[in-house]
């Protein structure tokens, strides 16, 4: 999977005389009451149906017919929520076929569906699936075909009363200045998917002082932000084991501020069903980040 954002233009700062965060954060009550509403609004952007807590399945699909259904004797078993036998899903070349059970309800939008070509989530036009409490689509990872479920009633998503975090320090907002590349460099990341790999661009380095060291992290370009995909000395002991990501979109004037309170879990933390790019090395930082979000614990 290729992702070639260029929109952003790389611009070059001096990288000496990064600023601290008295000098960013100038009213320090108003900062925190605006960590604590991003903080509110991501727990509710993870409970609802588009968030990552009611995810139920990840089903990969083989090349031909999969019969799909709660019932054990399925190539593809469905929780056990949904009709017994619903139908069989057809890969074939890339294209994947519904052919629904006769007398099983599945809808599309406000339709019921019978016999369709499903789109993958690499367009706009995903189709998304419906029935009673579960909804499922089709991904593409790499060559790879699957079904992602998710359950609106899932229990996670009232399990899940609040994400654990660190106080909310200022002293972890800084000032980044970019150190650009002559052209973007294409960085190969590690998922969870055994044998795939995700290409972001990377414009160049960010260099910041923090903790009393002088670091760097390796952006990748995302529309009009940068996208960070960082570990520190607290992943896997405080703070989630695959990482954390953050993203920061430089101001008018090429001003680029890392804000560490709002470092968050990946898709990954919150359900075994969801693919995430995972830290390069070069995004290792020697520092405990005690910032963010720290580990979630579910009984998966």
């Amino acid at each position: 999977m290729k992702y070639k954002y260029l929109s952003l233009i790389p611009i070059a700062i001096s990288i000496t005389g990064c600023a601290n965060s008295s000098t960013v954060i100038g009213d320090p009550d108003s900062y925190e009451k605006e960590i604590q509403t991003w903080q509110h609004s991501r727990l509710e952007r993870l409970k609802g149906e588009t968030g990552w807590l009611n995810l139920a399945g990840l089903y990969w699909l083989e090349e031909g017919g999969n019969r799909f259904g709660s019932d054990p004797s399925n190539d593809i078993i469905f929780p056990e929520k949904a009709k017994a036998y619903c139908g069989k899903l057809t890969l074939k070349d890339g294209n994947v076929m519904l052919q629904v059970e006769e007398g099983i309800d599945i809808s599309s939008g406000d339709s019921l569906v019978y016999h369709m070509e499903l789109i993958n989530d690499h367009s706009k036009n995903t189709t998304y699936l419906q029935q009673g409490d579960l909804s499922w689509n089709i991904i593409k990872r790499g060559e790879k075909y699957g079904i992602r479920m998710r359950d609106y009633k899932h229990p996670r998503i009232s399990q899940l009363d609040h994400i654990p975090s660190y106080p909310i320090q200022t002293e972890y907002v800084v000032e980044a200045t970019l150190v650009p590349f002559e052209e973007p460099k294409t960085m190969t990341v590690a998922t969870p998917i055994e044998g795939f790999t995700e290409e972001y661009s990377c414009p160049g380095e960010l260099h910041f002082r923090l903790n009393r060291k002088n670091l760097v992290l390796f952006p990748f370009i995302s529309g009009k932000q940068y996208f960070l995909v960082i570990a520190d000395e607290t992943t896997g002991l405080e703070t989630y084991g695959a990482g954390r990501y953050m993203y920061s979109m430089p101001d008018s004037t090429g001003r680029i501020i890392l804000d560490f309170n709002k470092a968050y879990n990946p898709p990954c933390a919150f359900s075994p069903f969801a693919t995430c790019p995972m830290p390069p090395k070069e995004n290792f930082l020697p520092v405990a980040v005690e910032a963010g979000e720290k580990s979630v614990h579910f009984d998966f």
